[in-house]
């Protein structure tokens, strides 16, 4: 991956830390990220060796900003940046609840994305959506891409509209899928299995299932009905998991529906 100039990251936690690891692997010398992080890990002071760095003063020219702290914090942050307001840097934003609008407050007239990763990136396996403000360039847009594209999928959104929506879905979905294995495991144990073996069962298969929805040309819908034989054990199952009131369908919408109301929340606050 080729960078010309600099890359800055501003908070490296976890999801920060993952995109690090992405870059790293891709390629990307560490003698050209500056990182600002009030709170370094030992794996961030070990890389100062490699020449990454670390809580320094900023580079002249920038290619990219990437904005990596909690919403919260957002505010705090900012005022770092005031020596890259040259229009030179294209900033790239992951914090949930944080608008176009509100960047540009903060920033002024300057090219920025906002990007909702997920927490499958520490393994390159996440997903991110992007959408960027009317001075994003097709060739920055592109760039975004493949620099989030060192820890996963990256699709468009048509929108800015949409991100509260993906929030909920991607952003916050692998807790939801997290949430299914603990209540799988929960349930093997209570019909007799040891907590060791249904962890490995619940695991293996919810991990099985998806990659198989990924590699499969069929829809999710009708790998289900491949996997369910009339009157078996799975119809048994499935008629409590897709009861029209109770089932999972109305659970998640609700689940989703919440988290997206809350990134609102967060959004307008």
């Amino acid at each position: 991956m080729n960078i010309e100039n600099a890359i800055v990251l501003v908070g490296c936690g976890k999801m920060g830390s993952a995109i690090l690891e992405g870059w790293l692997g891709q390629g990307v010398s560490a003698k050209k990220l500056w990182i600002l992080e009030p709170r370094p890990s030992d794996r961030l002071i070990e890389l100062q060796n490699s020449g990454l760095h670390l809580n320094q003063p900023l580079p002249d020219i920038v290619d990219l900003c990437l904005l990596a702290v909690k919403p919260q914090y957002m505010k705090a942050a900012l005022p770092q940046l005031r020596v890259l307001k040259d229009g030179s840097a294209l900033y790239l934003s992951i914090a949930a609840g944080i608008s176009l609008a509100a960047l540009k407050a903060a920033l002024g007239d300057v090219p920025v994305i906002r990007a909702m990763p997920n927490t499958p990136a520490a393994i390159a396996k996440g997903i991110t959506a992007l959408i960027g403000n009317n001075l994003v360039t097709k060739k920055e847009m592109d760039f975004a891409q493949s620099l989030l594209g060192s820890i996963g999928e990256t699709v468009l959104l048509d929108s800015e509209s949409q991100m509260d929506a993906v929030t909920a879905l991607s952003g916050s979905g692998p807790a939801y899928v997290f949430y299914m294995i603990e209540a799988l495991v929960a349930a093997g144990i209570k019909e007799g299995l040891p907590e060791e073996l249904a962890t490995r069962l619940a695991t293996a298969t919810l991990s099985g299932a998806g990659q198989l929805a990924v590699q499969s040309e069929k829809s999710a819908g009708q790998l289900r009905v491949d996997v369910t034989s009339p009157a078996g054990t799975t119809e048994a199952g499935l008629r409590e998991l897709m009861d029209a009131d109770t089932g999972l369908s109305p659970l998640m919408a609700r689940v989703v529906r919440a988290a997206a109301r809350r990134s609102s929340d967060l959004r307008d606050s």
